[in-house]
């Protein structure tokens, strides 16, 4: 039995073709490209690679919302205790003027727990670029006038020394570590941000001792004198965890862990929630027990 191969029924078929249109080529159309049909096929690809087009896009939120509450110490701090400056007395002591321990600052009449940082852990979006206006850090009397400062990554902080003799500014982690001479000053630009607040210490006057953080989006906050906090321009919408820490307290790293319930507040010093475009959220007063700050 003789078999045709498919090229041979081909060619079969084509020379018929020739003979019926009279010896001349005739075109054969070919299928048309669907391009609706692609068109989903594409949709359904970039999709499934985005993890959802539009509803991974609609999970980033939109708008912009602030957060704010107020710390409060609920027990009695005690007086600081004294520091034992024994180098540039003229200085350092001057007018028999004593520096003293700066851990827990508690306001006498309000109770305000100064210095507690929080920060947005990782945000999708930022509205406002770094600043390049300066931000001072300062020394003075021989301590830094700021316990606890915060800057964005990025931002020029103008480190100076108001003291009439030379201080060493060393920030811990970082390549910044320099005598700024008497009157003088420098510029320091934090490159990285730091996971939670790093020491700043001075060589030569080994008692004076501060904190520095430094975020890529700028969502910090320091508690002032009266426990009060604010981070406006947070992103609405979207789930944000947040960290709380504090020199003195006794949780990992400096975390500052609360009995928040409704906040589902972490023993790492963590909660998270979410706002809506143009809410002023206020999570109220924040109590801190001494049992927090090892006191």
């Amino acid at each position: 039995m003789r078999t045709c191969s498919r090229n041979s029924l081909l060619t079969a078929a084509a020379a018929t073709l020739l003979v019926s249109s009279g010896c001349k080529p005739v075109r054969i159309e070919t299928p048309g490209a669907d391009t609706e049909a692609a068109g989903k096929i594409r949709a359904t690809l970039v999709s499934a690679s985005s993890g959802g087009g539009e509803t991974a896009a609609a999970s980033t939120g939109t708008g912009w919302g602030t957060l704010k509450g107020r710390f409060v110490f609920a027990g009695t701090p005690g007086a600081p205790k004294a520091l034992l400056a024994d180098k540039d007395t003229e200085v350092c002591s001057k007018g028999g003027m004593k520096l003293l321990d700066r851990s827990l600052l508690v306001d006498g009449s309000t109770k305000g727990l100064a210095n507690v940082v929080v920060f947005a852990r990782k945000t999708s979006r930022v509205k406002e670029p770094p600043s390049s206006t300066p931000l001072v850090f300062d020394q003075k009397q021989c301590e830094f006038l700021a316990p606890v400062f915060a800057a964005r990554v990025g931002q020029p902080i103008d480190v100076k020394n108001s003291d009439p003799i030379g201080h060493n500014t060393n920030i811990s982690g970082s390549d910044f570590n320099q005598l700024i001479p008497a009157g003088g000053g420098t510029t320091y630009v934090p490159k990285a941000e730091t996971g939670m607040p790093t020491m700043v210490t001075c060589n030569v006057h080994p008692w004076m001792k501060a904190y520095m953080v430094f975020r890529k989006d700028g969502y910090v906050a320091v508690s002032a004198a009266d426990g009060s906090f604010a981070i406006p321009d947070l992103p609405a919408g979207e789930p944000l965890e947040f960290q709380v820490w504090h020199e003195r307290s006794a949780g990992p790293n400096g975390a500052l862990g609360l009995e928040k319930p409704d906040l589902k507040w972490t023993p790492k010093g963590r909660f998270t929630l979410t706002l809506a475009p143009d809410e002023v959220k206020d999570i109220g007063t924040l109590e801190v027990p001494a049992s927090a700050l090892g006191t």
